[in-house]
């Protein structure tokens, strides 16, 4: 699968992470799916949270790790989806959970985990990967798979 690299960002600290996030939203189209793919504790829920604020999203519900699934609805941006996808085991709970119906909403969808549902990730989609550098900062690099 072709992908081409739309941005990356490097020495990224929590401060930074608004300007990233709105430089990302300027990259992104609408609807869309975002992976995100990084090692656990890297910051993907904390980045997901700057994202919807870029997005005017004044509520944000935290990590959907048990929900599995947070709606959002954005005065700029519409609808907004963050899941989790740490906890789904199988193939079934992904069927059981209905998430290929959901995928077709017009909406924006934010996915942690998304290896535990690559079979049924929309195609072109966003990868999103978030890497920690030795100084604890973050490496983060927006790409489109075509």
């Amino acid at each position: 699968m072709p992908t081409e690299l739309l941005g990356q960002w490097s020495k990224i600290g929590l401060k930074q992470l608004p300007e990233v996030a709105t430089a990302i939203w300027a990259l992104l189209p609408q609807p869309c799916f975002v992976a995100l793919e990084a090692e656990m504790g890297c910051g993907k829920t904390t980045f997901v949270r700057a994202l919807l604020e870029a997005a005017a999203v004044t509520q944000f519900e935290g990590s959907p790790t048990f929900a599995l699934i947070q709606q959002y609805e954005g005065s700029q941006k519409g609808r907004m989806y963050h899941l989790d996808c740490y906890r789904i085991e199988n193939e079934q709970e992904i069927y059981n959970l209905g998430l290929e119906e959901l995928f077709d909403e017009n909406a924006y969808f934010f996915v942690e985990w998304p290896q535990k549902i690559e079979r049924i990730i929309p195609k072109p989609h966003f990868r999103l990967y978030i890497r920690i550098e030795p100084d604890f900062s973050r490496e983060i690099t927006l790409r489109y798979d075509h």
